[in-house]
């Protein structure tokens, strides 16, 4: 049995008595529970015990002899907040090369979409990541996946998309999977498809949509190399009946759907999210009643993407209103090489009360045990309950949680624990 105690924690915050069964919604977001000079003791990967400091003697007294550890690792983490690691549940982190071209080219005035159409954004990336064999793409991945920890992510869903073929789309998914085998990352995989129509199917969208159907979905599902399906629901890019489709062949192999939806219109998918019971609606920077509406009678969690509307220099998704209307929200980096070039959630932190008006409470629940809930994992990660996984983020000495999205270019994270193993600063 290996047990590590944290001993003296300044503030422990987002725990539970009892593991919460759904994602926290409207006024809920705003509560965020703590323990001022806490322990928390975890055992073979899992949160054992936690509480006030002065309870500690106690609860190791009724520890008894056969069951003591041996070895018992100690941290101490005087003047330091202990909270559990974010959970980002919506990332591209896969990819090849970079795009800051594409960059230049938006400073001199290009769109998005100016952008796309030229054969850039989504289309570079897929010839980027062509031309890039399997190994290589892993070493760029891991590093981002590195990078990613050490701004205190301990759960991440990686999405698929820069393929846009069979042989392509399985390179990523493959990788994808080599990051939750070797590093410490909890990774949920999505199938993602329908990002873009290659140069290939230029003008025969529907004809592209086929080999997703048809070839794409049967093989990766019959590996085991995704979670869930996802589409990029945008005028320009699938339309409507075209996510219908996709979606109801990705079930029929026990792929969940997630959605791009309402990012650069009212595409309508939002509302083909709520229609298939999606486990998030992402993006949703055009949404209003109609769309919260959906969302709310479904269930699916709204995950908003704040790197992405500040990179873009979009209008923000109406979190506010979300809230007031009690609709769950996340947080996630949306972190890829065209459009949010950052996978710190901490920055996203700071955009989604700055930009957004969320509290530091609504944005910490939001990072956190939302972010789980979005990626399937709120049973077992996200906040600190008896029983949950020990994935947690100790601070650096702070003054208070207040201080995390404040203090927005400042590094923060002094140590991980992922499944009770202690990981030094990255």
């Amino acid at each position: 049995m290996k047990m590590l105690l944290i001993k003296n924690i300044k503030k422990l915050i987002q725990y539970e008595q009892e593991p919460v069964e759904q994602p926290k919604r409207g006024s809920q977001l705003s509560v965020l529970d703590t323990i001022d000079n806490a322990f928390l003791i975890t055992e073979d990967g899992v949160i054992k015990a936690f509480g006030p400091m002065d309870r500690l003697d106690k609860y190791m007294e009724r520890v008894s002899d056969n069951t003591k550890p041996r070895g018992l690792e100690t941290l101490d983490a005087a003047g330091k907040i202990v909270m559990p690691a974010f959970c980002d549940s919506h990332t591209h982190l896969v990819y090849a090369g970079s795009r800051e071209m594409e960059y230049s080219d938006k400073l001199r005035g290009l769109s998005y979409q100016e952008i796309a159409a030229r054969g850039g954004g989504i289309l570079n990336s897929a010839n980027l990541l062509h031309n890039t064999s399997e190994e290589e793409l892993y070493r760029q991945s891991v590093h981002r996946a590195w990078e990613i920890m050490s701004f205190g992510t301990g759960a991440v869903e990686i999405k698929s998309g820069y393929g846009l073929t069979p042989e392509d789309e399985i390179k990523m998914l493959r990788v994808a999977k080599r990051i939750g085998e070797e590093t410490p990352l909890i990774v949920k995989r999505t199938f993602l498809g329908a990002h873009a129509v290659p140069e290939r199917y230029k003008g025969r969208r529907e004809e592209y949509v086929n080999e997703i159907i048809n070839e794409m979905i049967p093989v990766i599902a019959a590996e085991e190399l995704a979670d869930y399906i996802d589409v990029f629901t945008e005028e320009g890019f699938f339309s409507v009946e075209d996510t219908d489709r996709i979606f109801n062949a990705g079930i029929k192999y026990g792929l969940r759907p997630k959605i791009h939806a309402n990012q650069m219109s009212f595409s309508g998918g939002v509302q083909v999210a709520a229609k298939y019971g999606a486990i998030s609606a992402d993006h949703l920077e055009f949404t209003a009643k109609e769309e919260f509406e959906a969302l709310k009678k479904s269930g699916t969690i709204a995950t908003l993407l704040p790197g992405s509307t500040f990179f873009l220099e979009m209008e923000y998704a109406p979190a506010r209103d979300m809230i007031n209307y009690g609709l769950p929200i996340a947080i996630a980096t949306n972190y890829n090489p065209g459009s949010s070039p950052s996978g710190d959630m901490k920055f996203m932190m700071a955009l989604a009360c700055l930009k957004m008006k969320l509290t530091p409470e609504e944005a910490i629940n939001a990072a956190t045990i939302n972010g789980a809930f979005a990626m399937n994992l709120g049973e077992s990660h996200g906040s600190i309950a008896v029983g949950k996984k020990a994935n947690l983020l100790i601070t650096k000495e702070i003054p208070s949680y207040e201080f995390i999205p404040y203090a927005f270019t400042t590094p923060l994270v002094d140590t991980l624990v992922m499944n009770g193993k202690v990981i030094g600063m990255l």
